[in-house]
């Protein structure tokens, strides 16, 4: 059950938000009154507007094009909250075919870090002095897994771009701070379950096993309960909390 939170008033942008986590974040603030604009690289993001209650603004960009990305954000005037949730994770393994690998190593990496950098960039000076700016990075920053090295460096580097942020813009007492999922039910992580159970030659429900027996609690997390932390960190009760990498993963990693 979701805790309560009012952002009528306020204007929310969330990268990715067209599946998986940075849509349930999305709904969450919708519901929650806010201003909310949508934005992710496919046209899905139109859908995922309707599916919201109240007046949701869609736009469709690749965040890795900085070009595209000024002239998509041009209209928005005024942030309070940033949610930097727009992310690739595929698998980067060392294949001594680099043609092939490089592309996907590149494609990461321009989304997860220079396109959260892109955005950034773009709406800082539009952001309200005293609002918030909130990176999904993931468990995966805290530690690593093999065959994955480009989604891992990226997340590790939205960490980085995370506390260097949080030290510029503190004096306009913006926050920033990132969220770290474990496993989430999403499209993408399943799909890396299917690549780690294939690369390890066992079954999907072995693999599945092993992550939840590694958590302090039993089960996978719906992208809906990711909502809160992020809502939080925008609210009142955030206010204090700067610089910060809070792990969501049911004590799969304990810090």
């Amino acid at each position: 059950m979701s805790v309560s939170f009012d952002f009528t008033g306020k204007s929310v942008l969330v990268t990715g938000a067209s599946s998986g986590i940075g849509y349930g974040v999305a709904m969450g603030f919708a519901r929650a009154g806010a201003d909310l604009t949508i934005l992710s690289s496919t046209p899905e993001i139109h859908a995922a507007a309707r599916q919201m209650p109240g007046t949701v603004k869609a736009i469709e960009c690749d965040i890795a094009d900085a070009a595209m990305v000024t002239e998509r954000l041009s209209g928005i005037e005024h942030v309070d909250v940033l949610i930097n949730n727009a992310g690739l994770e595929r698998p980067t393994p060392l294949t001594g075919k680099n043609p092939d690998g490089n592309e996907t190593f590149e494609r990461i990496v321009a989304i997860n870090i220079t396109g959260t950098q892109n955005v950034t960039d773009t709406l800082v000076t539009r952001i309200a002095d005293g609002g918030r700016i909130i990176l999904t990075a993931s468990i995966w920053a805290r530690t690593a897994v093999p065959g994955f090295s480009a989604y891992v460096a990226s997340k590790h580097a939205n960490l980085g771009l995370m506390r260097a942020w949080a030290q510029e813009l503190g004096p306009r007492g913006i926050r920033v701070n990132a969220v770290c999922p474990g496993w989430v039910k999403t499209g993408p992580a399943m799909n890396s379950l299917r690549e780690l159970a294939q690369t390890s030659g066992r079954s999907e429900d072995e693999v599945a096993r092993e992550i939840m027996s590694a958590q302090a609690i039993d089960g996978l997390m719906e992208p809906a309960d990711m909502a809160d932390i992020y809502m939080f960190l925008a609210s009142s009760g955030g206010a204090n909390i700067t610089g910060q990498a809070i792990n969501v993963d049911r004590g799969e990693v304990m810090s």
